[in-house]
């Protein structure tokens, strides 16, 4: 057993500087020269962008209820193989679950890790009153072991001295508030790595007003724990599945990626706003913003590509932005746009969620991509909604989440299925994609 160093970064509550200070621990270790190995606990697609860019390693989701202990075991170790340090960066409030439970939450996952927690709290407009936060969080539950706080916002020394008055745990950070040091967002989260480097530049703030020899010595604490299951080497590929990536699909699991290419799929990428279909297999559309890119969609020539391959019998397999891509039409606030046509329904944008939380599904048909009978798990965040016609199929049964009517998910024609659910693969999930590329190759 080699023992991986690891520290998850925690908050007490969403913006309390959690993300800023686990990038720029990233930034700041990986500047000393240290490979290191982010990780984010949810589903969310977009920090780990921003992850990935800094640490030059893939980032990799962390959630318990689409992976269960088990796989979120194996997807750390795993992707920790040749790491200096793991860095771990937390979801809303340290102890915030599913359904106001511990289930799928940061303390949940530090627990399955038994990794020390870096607390973060923001410390503007209180200083004694912070000591209560912290030790209220560290003896809330004796499993979690919330070894060390970062003051976040500290207004200046005198600030700090009077927080100083007071002992609770071992302070590691001391970070001055700098209103300047933002991200840009829009209605689905942060904008992502591609589009701004603004994460990167925490890694100085971090490194001059945080104990970075001393977080080191915490995460070395973490004891050793057994490797994981050995994974078979990919092998020969049997299929070509394309990937739709560029700003309008972006949203993917870097572990399905990993299982795709594990059942053997070779991917091929490409961009639906510029290119053309290349010669694939199957065909992979995840989520991102087809609604601010919908005009460069209309126009490319790929839709039709697309659009003559599902007539063709190509295998397709979209989520939430890939599922409006392959219906009639997109309605946003510009206008009225064309998309794939194969999905009798019409996308409109909202000004509201319409879909937000955990979803799982029972497949009840019509897809060969989902096998009959078989459970998927994964989450759904979604402004849009779906104008489905009477007789449109359905090849999910929702037991949680909204989906597309409340009820059900899976939009299905031929070998196409689109939902609003992101779903976290199985090896068997992956491996029925891979199969059904193979079958419609051969054929």
């Amino acid at each position: 057993m080699r023992p991986i160093p690891r520290i998850v970064v925690a908050g007490t509550h969403s913006g309390c500087g959690k993300t800023t200070l686990a990038s720029g621990l990233m930034a700041a270790l990986t500047a000393r020269g240290l490979a290191v190995q982010p990780f984010k606990v949810g589903p969310d697609f977009i920090d780990p962008t921003h992850h990935t860019a800094i640490c030059d390693r893939a980032s990799r989701n962390l959630d318990p209820f689409m992976m269960g202990e088990t796989g979120v075991r194996e997807t750390f170790f795993r992707a920790s193989a040749g790491a200096d340090i793991a860095v771990i960066e937390g979801v809303m409030g340290l102890y915030d679950g599913v359904d106001g439970t511990d289930a799928a939450s940061t303390a949940h996952v530090a627990k399955i890790l038994d990794a020390p927690v870096l607390l973060v709290v923001d410390a503007k407009g209180a200083s004694r009153s912070v000591h209560a936060t912290v030790r209220g969080y560290a003896g809330f539950d004796p499993e979690v072991r919330v070894a060390g706080v970062v003051f976040n916002r500290v207004g200046s020394p005198r600030h700090r001295a009077l927080i100083e008055a007071t002992q609770s745990l071992p302070a590691y950070g001391w970070v001055p508030r700098q209103d300047d040091l933002v991200v840009t967002s829009r209605h689905l989260g942060l904008a992502m790595a591609a589009e701004t480097g603004a994460m990167a530049g925490f890694g100085p703030v971090v490194e001059a007003s945080c104990d970075l020899a001393g977080i080191l010595d915490l995460a070395r604490t973490a004891p050793p724990r057994p490797a994981p299951v050995n994974i078979p080497d990919r092998p020969e590929a049997e299929a070509r599945v394309g990937v739709a990536n560029d700003a309008a699909f972006c949203f993917y699991y870097q572990d399905n990626l990993d299982r795709l290419a594990r059942a053997g799929a070779h991917l091929v990428f490409f961009s639906p706003m510029t290119d053309r279909l290349p010669e694939v297999d199957a065909i992979y559309l995840g989520g991102g913003y087809p609604e601010l890119h919908a005009a460069a969609l209309a126009s490319s020539r790929c839709r039709e590509d697309i659009r003559r391959a599902v007539d063709d019998g190509v295998p397709v397999y979209a989520e939430c932005g890939g599922l409006a891509y392959l219906t009639e039409q997109l309605v946003t606030g510009d206008g009225e746009y064309a998309m794939v046509g194969v999905l009798p329904a019409t996308a409109a944008m909202t000004n509201r969620i319409q879909g937000l939380g955990y979803v799982e599904a029972r497949v009840i048909g019509g897809a060969p991509v989902l096998a009959p009978g078989s459970t998927v798990r994964g989450h759904e965040f979604h402004y849009s909604r779906l104008d489905c016609a009477p007789d449109a199929r359905f090849a999910l049964e929702l037991l949680r989440g909204r989906g597309i009517d409340g009820a059900r998910d899976g939009l299905t024609v031929q070998n196409a299925v689109g939902q609003y659910t992101h779903a976290y693969f199985t090896e068997g999930f992956a491996g029925r994609l891979v199969r059904a590329a193979g079958a419609y190759r051969r054929a």
